[in-house]
């Protein structure tokens, strides 16, 4: 695991569409959890145009026929022996529908999946602000509490072993389930029992409260290499993206590491942005095709801020969608050097629209294509040096991957 302050990826101010296109991935890759909120597989790339509004499926009807339907509801509200709920069924229809499609990345999402999802892109959801894994033994550990939040306020420490949560010993408990336990309505209090250097027991009451990450953190290594982390593409991304790339020109940085390792993706617009951040104006970032035809081809602009100053991109299994996109158009743009393990594979575009009571359905719309024109769905892209990250050095607090990328740009 690389080093992270982990968020989701997404571009524009406005998100209040009806219409929104993402690119999504579903991977085995590790969770994340902050403060309550599981970053977990997924893997995004959001565009906001309108462009898709004209039918490619000339076969089928306008409108179904649910007299077939309509017989199964009848029966089952005739007959079933059990309580039914009506919300429940309306869901079951629509995932139902959209799962038909035989395409992993097109889903109905409810209003409740639908919430977590668009928490996830924003970065903001309520909990304590605390990141959390387990330690050798299977305990729920805090990796580290963030900053300025109420579980850094409140004390726990890094290490700390979570032995209950209110009152529920944690014993058995997966990660994702602890973090269930734990998020809550911001002005909620959640009660942890825990456990400092396996030996004193302390308890803390803790209010929640809205989280809000950024998906940019940066420094400067060896004195003069920025170094520019994105955990996602989201809304704040090529703002700080941005700010950041100003404040390496003008530090006089000599050489700059883009690290979208484990970054799941987000949004396409934010992609790009970041992308321009090298690229001189004009340059391709990447093409979406429909049925093999090329129906936009997204151009760099702005500034580019930093084009002519040696980079190397860090990316791994878990760097995916939006991550990729920008990894493939600076590598194929001759501006920089990719190093790392091979990336997730995700190379289709994915839409958004509202239905108007909260929930999503999400639509594979487009498959997307690397500048050389290579669509890298399910085989990723390969660095131009690959270095595996030793887990062993990592948690003793190396970072060969990191080193390999320093060592590079000396």
């Amino acid at each position: 695991m690389p080093p992270r302050l982990e968020r989701p990826t997404f571009g524009n101010k406005t998100r209040k569409l009806n219409i929104k296109s993402i690119v999504l991935v579903s991977s085995g890759a590790m969770f994340f959890f902050v403060a309550g909120l599981g970053i977990g597989s997924g893997r995004i790339v959001i565009s906001r145009d309108q462009l898709y509004r004209k039918s490619v499926q000339k076969d089928l009807p306008a409108d179904l026929d649910y007299s077939s339907v309509e017989k199964v509801y009848d029966t089952l509200r005739r007959d079933f022996d059990g309580q039914l709920d009506l919300q429940k069924l309306m869901d079951g229809l629509k995932s139902g529908l959209a799962s038909a499609s035989g395409d992993a990345y097109t889903e109905y999402l409810n209003k409740e999946a639908a919430k977590e999802f668009d928490d996830q892109l924003t970065g903001t959801f309520s909990g304590i602000g605390a990141e959390l894994g387990k330690d050798e033994q299977g305990n729920i550990v805090v990796i580290a509490p963030i900053s300025g939040f109420p579980a850094e306020q409140a004390g726990l420490k890094s290490q700390d072993i979570i032995a209950e949560i209110d009152g529920e010993t944690t014993a058995g408990m997966s990660i994702g389930d602890a973090v269930g336990k734990i998020r809550g309505e911001k002005g909620t209090k959640v009660n942890l029992t825990i456990v400092r250097n396996k030996a004193e027991q302390l308890k803390f009451e803790i209010t929640r409260d809205t989280i809000t990450i950024p998906s940019v953190e940066t420094k400067i290594l060896d004195g003069n290499i920025g170094y520019l982390k994105i955990s996602r593409y989201g809304d704040d991304t090529a703002d700080l993206a941005t700010k950041a790339a100003n404040d390496f020109k003008s530090g006089g940085v000599k050489g700059v590491i883009l690290d979208v390792r484990d970054n799941p993706g987000g949004l396409l617009d934010a992609s790009v942005q970041v992308s321009g951040l090298w690229l001189e104006p004009g340059k391709t970032v990447l093409q979406e095709k429909r049925n093999n035809i090329v129906v936009r081809t997204f151009k760099s602009e702005g500034s580019a801020i930093l084009n002519g100053i040696p980079t190397v991109v860090l990316i791994n299994e878990g760097s995916a969608s939006a991550s990729e996109i920008t990894a493939g158009a600076l590598r194929d743009n001759g501006v920089a050097k990719l190093i790392g393990v091979k990336s997730f594979g995700k190379g289709s575009v994915q839409q958004l629209e509202e239905l108007g009571d909260g929930s999503l359905l999400k639509v594979t719309i487009a498959k997307w294509f690397t500048p050389n024109g290579v669509n890298i769905h399910k085989e990723g892209i390969k660095p131009d040096t690959e270095v595996k990250l030793d887990e062993e050095k990592f948690k003793a607090g190396t970072d060969t991957q990191l080193e390999a990328a320093l060592k590079s740009l000396d």
